[in-house]
């Protein structure tokens, strides 16, 4: 049985100063899942966030949760609590208050306040932690105090707002854990913002790719990671080699002059398509044994992999991640396989891409 939807957005539009923010926006979110809205700085995602939290209203289109529509419901009636970047919490007040807050607003008995003060911080490992002081916790400690105000009043949704973004690297990969941990043990569902790729492919059931207040793609990270629709989605997750070629027939495509194997289908002949070969796709190897033929230009230890940047006869830059060490100047070969190519076609929206997928995928 497929899985209900939570939350909807039909042809929802927001404009600020008759500027558009988002231009026609749809998509469903299912129950339970750990969904990630990820894009640059200004491209709409906080506000897609601020929309369900009803912290703003939309321009036009229609918002539902869980099946009815909330345009006109204010934020304390929405069954959606939301944890801030910068998290929000009261510093005169103790854990045990902050977390409290908004069971005592609802005027819930004290010593239900009590028993559920405790559960949510049990959750996010914070017993005995009630009695301390704000200022005296650690950056994820504060964060996970933030999360358990929000849990404490029963979300269905649970919205955050780049909560990771103050942290150190190691506290952040850290609660990237914790945080995918705690939806998977409560079986809530958390959208998460960030325009930082690497956080959203490790934390996420699906992730909505935004650019200039449209989606431009969605599914799994695997799925937009190997199979990135254009330029921008290919730029944005992960690191990318991308080179101009044609599809010369099905699964075979021409670029930088030679024709290669691939395992795309569906386009015209000759159609004029832009190449994508991840650097850990490729293989510095013998010339001979090359399908292409680079010259090693720098390369940069990286802890796990050194990052080789090469150069081909017509300028085309090539960026290998190798655990191999290169030498500069030397001319070596490139080796890769038919499924390391991912061949992308202009202008092509994302239900035609999966509509092609699909069609050679029943091949």
């Amino acid at each position: 049985m497929p899985n209900q939807s939570i939350i909807t957005f039909k042809d929802v539009v927001k404009e600020y100063d008759d500027q558009p923010i988002l231009n026609h926006v749809d998509f469903e979110i299912e129950k339970g899942k750990f969904y990630t809205l990820l894009g640059p700085s200004g491209c709409g995602k906080t506000t897609i966030l601020r929309l369900i939290a009803g912290f703003t209203d939309a321009t036009s289109g229609e918002i539902y949760l869980d099946g009815k529509k909330v345009n006109d419901i204010p934020a304390n009636k929405r069954k959606v609590n939301t944890v801030f970047q910068d998290y929000a919490l009261f510093p005169h007040m103790n854990v045990f208050d902050n977390v409290a807050f908004g069971l005592s607003i609802k005027k819930m008995a004290q010593q239900k306040i009590v028993e559920k003060v405790k559960e949510v911080l049990k959750m996010v490992q914070l017993s005995g932690y009630e009695n301390r002081e704000i200022s005296e916790m650690s950056g994820g400690q504060r964060q996970r105090v933030a999360i358990a105000r929000a849990l404490a009043n029963e979300p269905e949704v649970l919205l955050l707002d780049e909560p990771l973004s103050a942290l150190d690297l190691k506290l952040r990969t850290e609660m990237q854990y914790e945080l995918r941990a705690l939806q998977r043990r409560l079986g809530i569902t958390f959208i998460f913002v960030t325009h930082d790729q690497e956080e959203a492919l490790a934390m996420s059931d699906e992730i909505f790719v935004i650019n200039k207040g449209h989606i431009v793609q969605s599914g799994t990270p695997v799925d937009i990671y190997d199979e990135p629709i254009n330029r921008f989605v290919a730029d944005f997750i992960g690191e990318s080699n991308i080179v101009k070629g044609n599809m010369m027939d099905d699964y075979r495509v021409k670029f930088v002059g030679k024709e290669f194997e691939c395992v795309d289908a569906g386009m015209r002949e000759n159609e004029a398509v832009e190449i994508v070969l991840r650097p850990e796709d490729l293989e510095i190897t013998a010339v001979e044994k090359g399908k292409l033929k680079v010259k090693v230009d720098t390369q940069l230890f990286r802890g796990v992999h050194y990052e080789i940047v090469c150069s081909d006869t017509d300028q085309n830059e090539w960026v290998i991640h190798s655990t191999k060490k290169a030498k500069i100047g030397a001319e070596v070969g490139l080796y890769f396989n038919p499924e390391d190519i991912h061949v992308m076609r202009f202008n092509e929206t994302e239900e035609e891409f999966d509509a092609r997928l699909e069609a050679y995928e029943e091949e």
